[in-house]
């Protein structure tokens, strides 16, 4: 993705989002899809997915519950075989670089009552590297320690997973996706369902991370989040309805488009905005709010 990617504000006649593209980016590619079609028995979740992510990038994916938000990235984790076309990660096809590559799920994927302590989950990112039948050695324990000090988390090393906040929680899964010490993160959900400092505070780590050189794609609902500290937006809904810069998700029509139906767009400033799915209708909007519906 060219950092100087734009969407056109007209709607191409297939009712998707035509992409205008300035100078060359020539950073190399960390991830590269090629009309990839990918989904779950006999229902696909995604179709026909062209993306381009550049080293360095800090991308954000949006869209709806069901967008196939999760399923990009467990396809570019090499989590799923995609049906059809081309995934190249980091140079080469999913999985051929998996010890350079951290994949964080949701949380709810995560079973928290098995008894395991913070410094034991952290570390689980060093087992790639580590190799199998051996030990951590005094490096392993070292960048453990590390990315529990980045993310103010060193102090619990020694508490039971299960005993910790949400907040905490993703703290910890950030951790020891940092431990990993990767080229690439594939993030789902990082900062939700965490307080404004912790959302602050782990996106002060991913930025930090994407200035390395590192590249950062995760999922999230907070569209402000993604305006204000995303450098990049890829908008899911089924396919790839656009990708540019982050604060395209303040787009009125571009949220429309991606999250279909109904869409409610909350506006307090003139620049800020929040977008969520809105299952009921309204003759007249009250206050500030705008909706969107199909063919309008």
């Amino acid at each position: 993705m060219s950092a100087s990617t734009a969407v056109s504000p007209d709607a191409t006649p297939e009712g998707s989002f035509s992409i205008a593209t300035g100078g060359p980016d020539i950073r190399p590619a960390a991830v590269t899809l090629r009309d990839v079609t990918v989904g779950y028995g006999d229902r696909a979740a995604l179709s026909h997915v062209d993306l381009d992510v550049r080293a360095g990038s800090l991308l954000a994916v949006v869209g709806p519950n069901g967008a196939g938000k999760s399923t990009l990235l467990k396809t570019m984790a090499g989590l799923l075989r995609p049906w059809s076309g081309d995934v190249r990660i980091l140079g080469s096809a999913a999985r051929v670089h998996a010890r350079k590559v951290a994949y964080l799920p949701q949380a709810e994927a995560v079973d928290w009552q098995f008894p395991v302590s913070v410094g034991d989950v952290v570390m689980m990112g060093r087992y790639p590297l580590i190799g199998v039948g051996r030990r951590p050695g005094a490096a392993d324990r070292e960048h453990v320690a590390a990315a529990l000090r980045t993310v103010r988390m060193d102090a619990l090393r020694e508490r039971q997973i299960g005993a910790l906040s949400g907040g905490q929680r993703r703290r910890v899964f950030l951790a020891r996706a940092l431990a990993a010490d990767p080229d690439l993160f594939l993030l789902d959900e990082p900062v939700t369902g965490v307080d404004a400092t912790t959302q602050e505070e782990l996106m002060d780590v991913l930025e930090a991370e994407a200035r390395s050189g590192k590249t950062v794609i995760a999922t999230t609902h907070d569209l402000l989040c993604a305006a204000q500290r995303f450098h990049q937006a890829a908008f899911i809904n089924g396919r790839v309805i656009a990708q540019g810069p982050a604060q395209l998700v303040l787009d009125q029509r571009l949220l429309a488009q991606t999250y279909g139906g109904h869409v409610l767009i909350l506006q307090a400033d003139g620049t800020s905005a929040l977008a969520l799915d809105d299952a009921h209708h309204h003759d007249e909007p009250a206050g500030h709010e705008q909706h969107f519906h199909e063919g309008g």
